[in-house]
């Protein structure tokens, strides 16, 4: 079991009504943790619209997590 730090934007911040969490898992990679928090909390935003930053870089899905580690997932953002 590993605790992360994920934090919410947009949309999923909506969804979720908070800003960041700590949470327990043993999710093995990024990807595992947002199926994981998707079903849990019932985010709508699907993964493959969005992209992952661990510990402020920019990620692959397949990333292993490691305890203390603060994930971001990303959705896209509109602008003018």
């Amino acid at each position: 079991m590993k605790t992360v730090r994920v934090r919410y934007f947009a949309i999923l911040r909506e969804q979720r009504g908070l800003d960041d969490e700590r949470v327990a898992t043993e999710a093995a990679t990024a990807g595992e943790l947002y199926d994981e928090l998707r079903a849990l909390h019932r985010l709508t935003f699907p993964r493959d619209g969005l992209r992952v930053a661990i510990n402020e870089d920019f990620e692959p899905w397949s990333t292993a997590l490691r305890d203390g580690d603060t994930l971001v997932f990303i959705p896209p953002v509109a602008g003018g």
